[in-house]
């Protein structure tokens, strides 16, 4: 079988490079490319050195649709307004897309889905294998203290973050609420200053710390009366998203098209 030629948006970015770096060592995984916005200095410079792989002959560009056409492939780590164009994009060539921009919202999930109906789209808030156990523990838990246990979410991420709380704490109330069988736009709490009196029940809370070069750490926060259950994700490293990225489009390969999940990769779901 012929490599996955893969090709990264926002390569000369940490996590395209990253991507890059992970793409080049997998098995059954071959580079196809790289851009970056129109601008950038990057554009021009070898996707390879700038990954630190070595040069590749592979210039990185600031064409996407080139890249999308020339791809089995694309690995999309960028913002959610550059999600807009490489959403269509897939959708016009057929490519698999990976997708691990976070802060998305209705408009977001709209092309993704229209994407999902000519190919394959993978998209999650967070790639890694830990995270994505979590979240299912984080529903079964949810699900067998009820509402007793008031719930909380701590994250806590590198000081170039954008977005608060991140996608990974918002997926892990999203399925703290899922086991209890509402919704989290109900019953989320994102802020607090002043004088906000007692806790309301039910309510799941969210706490954002940013400093640093933290990659990601969550925990998910489950205090009763006598007791508190505490489930924590560290990230060591970006290589984790990565890897998973890379994974996931190798899943994709023989897929119809659809919207995927990590835990359909990953088999969670029974995928």
């Amino acid at each position: 079988m012929e490599p996955l030629k893969i090709g990264i948006v926002g390569a000369a970015g940490r996590m395209g490079c990253m991507v890059a770096r992970v793409a080049e060592e997998t098995a059954g995984c071959a580079l196809a490319g790289g851009t970056e916005y129109q601008g950038s200095e990057a554009i021009g410079r070898d996707l390879g050195a700038l990954a630190g792989i070595g040069a590749k002959d592979l210039p990185v560009g600031d064409d996407p649709a080139g890249l999308f056409a020339a791809a089995d492939a694309v690995i999309d780590f960028t913002t959610p307004a550059a999600l807009l164009v490489h959403a269509g994009l897939a959708k016009e060539t057929g490519t698999i897309y990976v997708v691990g921009t976070t802060g998305l919202g209705a408009e977001h999930e709209a092309v993704l889905d229209a994407a999902a109906a000519e190919t394959a789209v993978m998209q999650a808030a967070n790639m890694s294998l830990g995270v994505n156990l979590l979240l299912a523990l984080v529903e079964q838990v949810s699900a067998a203290l009820g509402p007793e246990a008031d719930i909380e979410i701590l994250e806590m991420h590198h000081r170039h973050k954008v977005d608060a709380p991140s996608g990974t704490a918002l997926a892990l109330g999203r399925a703290a609420a899922s086991g209890r069988g509402v919704e989290l736009d109900a019953v989320a709490q994102k802020v607090r200053d002043g004088a906000t009196g007692p806790r309301r029940a039910g309510d799941i809370g969210f706490a954002t710390l940013r400093g640093g070069d933290v990659p990601g750490e969550h925990s998910v926060i489950f205090a009763a009366e006598g007791e508190r259950l505490e489930l924590t994700h560290k990230a060591g490293n970006r290589e984790i998203f990565a890897r998973g990225a890379v994974r996931a489009a190798l899943w994709c390969r023989d897929k119809p098209a659809g919207r995927y999940t990590m835990a359909d990769v990953l088999g969670l779901d029974g995928g």
